[in-house]
Formats: structure tokens, sequence, C-alpha cells
């Protein structure tokens, strides 16, 4: 019925990940079964036969899905199945079609799709580094063109030990201070990502060579999968149609003129207006006829081998960019806070072409974000989004709903304050950061994190410490670094030299350490002595930047603005929580309504942590003082100014704390012998002075007297 291939890889502790094919999904070109313990991911990849007419890039479409049966839960919301992608799923495709895209054939333009469907899952396993590594087997056992497998591992420093691919329960009960992904081929790192504690730039270069060693082993093993199937040559393709002499025509009759406007140091979008004029009058010797089989040829002739290349020597034979800057120089910047006069905080930063304007909301545990993915549950404190409007380059488009670009890029942000956001101990608020891009041309996702900073201290955030970020870029001559070979590392890299170049490396940080980055890789042969070189560029780069900043706001607000909603937080004993909610929540229900205020309690460590919100100082100040007096332990002995509740023949039973009532028996209102409780004018309501007398140890029944504050007459 199926005639299955496993192969075994065996981590460095003892763990095995076993790779299957043949026996699931024999349809689609490859299909891999991927097991680590109860963990099962489904990885294929199909192709299209041939590429479409005039596609002249790599069509690729990467899907990675979570079932929620695989962990034994039903999907949330009305339907009760699996809808769109959440945020969680678009960051796992796109870790796994950044590390794939860069190893298809240049030439190869065929339609692409890879998925990976989490079909079993083990609550403590993390599957996101699994996927890339099912992914990559998927095509090793196809015929798909792909020139060679990768891995994906995740590189975690816990206790002070780097381990590979850690389970959630060693990451939640140590102390881990660095999270990475890396992914690689058995030569050379492919892709980085992932978040650290202000860790030092060796420190970061030694986990991903850690990283590497360990993904050597899972990409041999596909190798010997490939071997095992006879997958090693692959299908044949044509899938571009070439003129050399048309080539060489375009680059002769066009080169030195872009060559001159690349020089001229001019906007983005001057600068591209000249090129495509340049391509335009080139273009005008031909006829109709003529272009019609000759235009979208001479298009790519000219982006190849005229537009980067003439950009590339440029850098490499004279040192200067296309803005005219040094290799290591920024853009100037300026940035102002404040410019929003209703958010709760708000910062305008610009660094050459690229701004971003971000705000900052404080909100209560009510706005914090549900977390409901197949393995996680719970709420964010702090969230982060990132929106890249049309207009910030000037495309006529409309917008149309959340990219995975605007997801990937808001990610990275968050990643990069999260570990300065002060504990709920000193800032009980849920905080919303919203960074719009109004300009782009090159790192914007770090201009979002150099305006968030600034907003979140305008806002009054109590953040740890400032954190600034820089996208570093590369071009290195024939497009691979080697003994002997020119390239340049470039700091603060335009759009163009993104695009164009061979790298494209993000990192943030604060003035003592790195706290997040994301690396994509174009080149082969890239060494740790390059990188190396390319982190200590970026340090000296952000530590410019974070300079620049400081000028602007050097360090929190000492308040909040006034328009802030104020928030209080008190701890109460465990025992009182169920007190303070109320029967069916009547309590807290009835404190909401009368003092304006929003109350949430949640439980932790046996205790309740009770947050208290509202716009009015006054109605906050009333709730703390209802909940203590809810939570204030009686003392016998101590002297009460009590509310009379009810009246009844034996007594009258007086609320001395909010929901404690004790028993003033007839006996204990005076001194005098007294024949019924009409004969003593107490009135339900009024306030008397009472003494608690006793609790009774079985019942916690409060036994209090009047007339032990009555001197004898």
């Amino acid at each position: 019925m199926y005639n299955e291939t496993k192969k075994e890889i065996v981590l460095s502790d003892g763990r095995i990940i076993e790779l299957s094919t043949g026996k699931l999904a024999k349809q689609a070109d490859g299909a891999v079964v991927l097991k680590q313990g109860n963990t099962m991911l489904l990885a294929t990849v199909t192709c299209a036969k041939d590429a479409k007419e005039d596609v002249d890039f790599m069509p690729l479409s990467v899907e990675y899905k979570e079932k929620y049966a695989s962990n034994g839960r039903f999907p949330g919301g009305f339907l009760k199945r699996e809808a769109r992608p959440s945020d969680y799923e678009i960051l796992v495709s796109r870790l796994i079609d950044r590390a794939l895209r860069p190893l298809f054939p240049s030439d190869f333009h065929a339609e692409v799709f890879v998925t990976v469907n989490l079909i079993s899952a083990d609550p403590d396993i993390q599957p996101d580094a699994l996927a890339g590594l099912a992914a990559s087997a998927a095509l090793a056992v196809s015929d798909i063109p792909f020139q060679c497998p990768i891995s994906e591992v995740r590189v975690a420093r816990i206790d002070g030990e780097l381990v590979i691919n850690p389970t959630f329960s060693q990451m939640a009960n140590g102390n881990t201070d660095m999270d990475l992904v890396v992914a690689a081929t058995l030569d050379n790192i492919m892709m980085v990502e992932g978040e650290m504690n202000e860790v030092q730039e060796e420190e970061m270069l030694a986990a991903i060579q850690f990283a590497h060693e360990a993904i050597k082993i899972q990409c041999q093993a596909q190798y010997d999968m490939m071997d095992a199937l006879g997958k090693c040559v692959k299908r044949e393709y044509c899938h571009e149609k070439n003129d050399w002499e048309l080539r060489d025509a375009v680059a002769a009759a066009t080169y030195d003129r872009v060559y001159e406007v690349a020089k001229a140091q001019l906007p983005k979008h001057e600068r591209s207006a000249r090129f495509e004029e340049i391509e335009a009058e080139y273009m005008a010797q031909y006829s109709e006829e003529e272009l019609a089989e000759k235009k979208s040829l001479i298009k790519r002739y000219f982006h190849d081998y005229v537009l980067k290349p003439a950009m590339r020597n440029m850098i490499l034979q004279e040192g200067v960019r296309l803005d005219g800057r040094q290799t290591n120089q920024i853009r100037p910047i300026w940035s102002e806070v404040g410019y929003l006069p209703a958010p709760h905080g708000s910062a305008l930063f610009t660094r050459g072409e690229t701004q971003s304007l971000t705000t900052v909301t404080l909100g209560t545990k009510l706005d914090e974000k549900m977390i409901d993915d197949v393995l996680r549950e719970g709420t964010e404190k702090f969230v982060l989004h990132y929106n890249f409007p049309p207009f910030s380059t000037g495309e006529a488009r409309p917008a149309r709903g959340t990219s995975r670009r605007e997801v990937g890029h808001g990610n990275l942000a968050l990643r990069a304050l999260k570990p300065i956001i002060p504990a709920a101990t000193d800032c009980p608020y849920a905080i919303r950061v919203v960074s719009d891009i109004l300009e782009s041309n090159g790192s914007s996702s770090m201009a979002t994190v150099c305006a968030g900073t600034l907003a979140l201290m305008d806002a009054g955030v109590k953040i740890k410490k400032p954190v600034s970020g820089i996208a570093m870029g590369l071009i290195a001559e024939g497009g691979k670094v080697t003994d002997g070979s020119r390239f340049a590392v470039l700091s603060d890299i335009l759009g163009d030299e993104d695009h164009l170049g061979d790298m494209d490396f993000k990192v943030t940080g604060t003035r003592d350490g790195i706290t997040a980055t994301q690396m994509d890789i174009k080149v082969d042969g890239l060494s740790y002595e390059v990188l190396h070189q390319a982190l200590m560029q970026a340090k000296e780069g952000r530590a410019h930047i974070l300079g620049k900043m400081m000028e602007t706001l050097s360090e929190p607000r000492e308040d909040y603005k006034q328009h802030v909603p104020r928030m209080v937080q008190v701890v109460i004993p465990g025992d009182f929580i169920g007190a303070v909610i109320g029967p069916g929540g009547k309590v807290i229900q009835e404190m909401q309504k009368t003092t304006g205020t929003t109350i949430t309690i949640t439980e932790a460590d046996g205790k309740g942590i009770v947050d208290v919100f509202g716009a009015n100082k006054d109605g906050v100040d009333a709730a703390i003082a209802r909940i203590k007096g809810i939570t204030a332990v009686p003392e016998v002995g101590e002297v009460y100014n009590g509310k009379i509740r009810s009246i009844v023949e034996f007594g009258a039973f007086v609320e001395i704390l909010p929901g404690k009532d004790g028993l003033l028996h007839i006996s204990e209102i005076s001194h005098s012998r007294i024949g019924s409780m009409a004969d003593r004018g107490l009135k339900e309501g009024e306030m008397i002075e009472v003494k608690l007398l006793d609790v009774d140890s079985k019942n916690g029944k409060l036994k209090l007297s009047r007339k032990a504050l009555l001197s004898k007459e």
C-alpha cells in the first residue's frame, strides 16, 4: 500500500527527531512527517509544471497551520473551526519563507506552495523551529529545483547554558536571557531572528555558531534521504529566455548614465524618476512590435546588469553610497515628543526619508491581548502594532488589511522593546504602542523602535532603559565574501541598498547590550568575522542614534499626563478575593457603579492582584478604601465607627468594616437594664461607635459592645 522511508536525527541530549516520507500525502511533489515525542508536523510541497508568462521572480507561498485537534482542543468563535492565520502562524510562516526563498535557483519562476501542518502537539515541545526542518525535508524528497537543504533550530541561553530546541517548561522555569531561531545550510547561516536581554555581540555570535553545529547534522540527514530516494537530480526547467546581445547593448548604452545618477545624491523619488527616464529613452529606439518582444527582457537586464552593479560598484570602488554617505555614516535624525495632544504618549521620529509617528495607549487588565493559540493561552500586557500604508512610499493603491510584512516588522519592534517594559508592580497598565510609517526609505521597523522608546517615555512609562535600532547591509564583490574579495558593511541602509544588497541585518539594543535581532543573508560564504564587523559597526550606529534620541527626551516623564486614567494596584490575601467580588459579582459591581471605576482581580501565588482604573482620582481612592475595608481583619479590642444595618429583638447588627457585620447584643448597648430595643432609640443607618469584644473561633461571628465605651453613672 505504501513504501515508507525513515531517517532519525539524534540531538546532543539524546532526543530523537524522526523524518518519514512515503506514507502520507503521496500526491504532493514532496511530503514529510516530522515526529519528536508526541509532536508531529506534516510538511507538503507542490510546484506548478511551468512558470507563468512574464514572471521574473520566485512565486513562493509558505503556510504554517496549527490544528486545534492536535492538542485536543476546540477552536474558539461561533463556527468552532480554524479561521484566518493567527499572528503566531504568520510569524512561523515568515521564518520558513525567509530561510527557503534565497535557495531556489535565480532563474526558477514556477509557483511553489509549501504547507506545514501541526497535526499532533506535545504541550511541552515548541514546534516553530521544527517547522523549518520539515519544510526543507519535503523539498529535499521532491524533484523541485532547490540548491541545498536547510534546517532551523531554536537556541536559548538558560541559566548561562546554551540549549538547542528547549521545551516550554525549560524556558519558563529557568533564567532565559537569549532566545534565537537560526536557519542555515550545511555551510552558511541564512537567517537569524530573536530576542535577548542586553547580551553582548560576542555572546550572540557564539550562540549562532552553537546552533549551526546542530543544523549541520539535520542538513546531512536530509542529504541521506535524498540519496536513499534517488532525489539528488531535480527536474529540468527553462523559465527565462535570454538575448545576450540585447543584454550587452542595454548595459553599454545605459550603465555610465545610471552610474552618474547614482553618484548625484538625489532624493529617492527623483533618483528613481531619473533611472526610469534612462530606461524609457533606451526603449524609445524600438517600435511597438519590437517592444512587445523585448520590453520584459530590457527591464530585467536594466535592473540586473545596470542598476544593481552600478550601485554596488560605486560603493566598492569609491566608498560612496546613493545618498552620499560613507559606509558607517547614519542619516540625519530629528525627533519630537508630545506631537499629538490627545493620546497618552506620542513621538515623531525621522531618519533620512523614513518617518514613524508612534502613539502609546494605557489601559486596564481588560484591555490586555487575549491569546488563544493551539499551544499558548493567556494574555499579553504589552502589544505593538506596525502599519505601513501605501502612501509612505508614494504608491497609489488601496490598503487592504494587515500584511504579513506588517505583522513581522511589528513583532521585531515588540521584541526589541519588551525587555525594557516595567514590571506590573511599577506600571500596572496594559500598554499598546502603534507605529504608523508616514515615509519609508529603509529601516522603518528600526524607526518604530526609536519612536516607540520616545513615545513610552513621553507617556510617563518608567521604562528600564531607552532602546535604539539600526539596519545593517552588505555589498560583496561577486555576491560572495571570499579571501581577498572586496566587501562593504553598510550602516543604516536605504531601501535600494536592502533590495540590491546582500544582507539585511537589524539590531536593537540599549547602551548595555542587544535586545533583538533579525538577519536575512543573501550571499554565500559569509564568515563570522564579517558578522562580527557588522555587529560592532551596528553598536556604534545604535549609540549615535540613541544620543540623538536623548537630545529630544532623556528619561521618562515624572508623571502620566493629565488626561491619562489613573490606575492603582493593591495586593490582597487570596482568601478575600471572593469577598471583594461578592455573590454573583454583586459587591464588585456595586463598587464600580458607585465609584465610577473599573476593577479587575487576578489570582497569582495565592494572592489577589487588584487593579483599580478610573478617570477620577476621588473615585479610585474611594474604591481602594472599600477594598481595604473588605480585606481588613477585625482586631479584638479595637474601636470601630460602624453603621447599623438592621435592628432585631435581641440587639442590632452593625457593619464595622465593609462586608463585616457584628452583633451588638441588647445587653451590650448600655449599663442600664432595658426591656426592648424600641426603648433604646437606635435607628437603621445610624453611625455609632462600638468595641470588638470577641471573634468566635468556630464561625467567625463578631461580638460588639457599646457600653464598654460608656462610663458608669
